[in-house]
């Protein structure tokens, strides 16, 4: 197996098959009597879930060579990625007291719940904004998902550089398929840089950060009962 097919198969093994709230409760009643932890660990393992759906999805579509398909489906994961970016963020800000924890649990809920078609109450984060402030900790990854979002709309590179070339000396333009021509050497590194991400925030830094937000909600109990709602 390639590298690629290698992490995929390591990562369908490891993926979480259940959450227990009552095993949640066992192991800290009063942190676990918040919404806001729950929810993060559900948001931890769905995009867990997603990206690796979307990675393979990814992949067997550029093995296929139908290199737009993948590369929109690359753009997807990216998404997908930067929603546990953007909650270990925030946790990271609750516990260094920049940002309020009620509010926290509220873009929880927005983040798990959200929707654009009003399919449920709460109204999803924009994920543009979203990406913008893990580009505070990721440099590049708005650079990377400007690119991919080139591919996915139909401006210049998305039609008519993706179907067709100008011959200048005959006064003609040639169409054809020019996807792999132009992207198709950066697919593992891309896949490889968005894998890279989503082990390290989700084992590197959601871990020790929940048993540190577990221990936050236990000693801040009190005072959270008292400015709820």
């Amino acid at each position: 197996m390639s590298e690629i097919e290698q992490l995929l198969e390591r990562w369908r093994a490891s993926r979480c098959q259940n959450i227990s709230l009552a095993g949640l409760f066992t192991r800290n009643p009063i942190a676990y009597k918040w919404k806001a932890p729950h929810r993060s660990l559900l948001l931890r393992e769905s995009v867990f879930w997603r990206t690796h759906d979307l990675l393979t999805q990814a992949h067997f579509l550029f093995t296929q060579n139908h290199i737009l398909g993948s590369r929109i489906l690359l753009r997807s994961a990216l998404e997908t990625v930067a929603i546990l970016i953007y909650l270990n963020q925030m946790t990271e800000q609750v516990l260094s007291g920049q940002l309020n924890f009620h509010d926290f649990s509220d873009k929880t809920s927005q983040l798990l719940l959200g929707s654009r078609n009003k399919t449920t109450k709460q109204e999803t984060l924009n994920i543009v904004g979203i990406l913008q402030k893990c580009d505070k900790k990721y440099s590049k990854i708005s650079n990377i998902y400007a690119d991919l979002c080139e591919c996915a709309h139909p401006n210049h590179e998305g039609l008519s550089f993706g179907y067709s070339r100008v011959d200048f000396e005959n006064d003609e333009t040639n169409f054809g398929n020019y996807w792999y021509e132009m992207w198709g050497d950066r697919h593992e590194s891309l896949v490889n840089i968005i894998g890279v991400i989503v082990e390290y925030e989700y084992n590197d830094v959601w871990v020790p950060q929940i048993k540190k937000f577990e221990n936050w909600l236990t000693e801040h109990d009190v005072t959270l009962e008292e400015t709820k709602g």
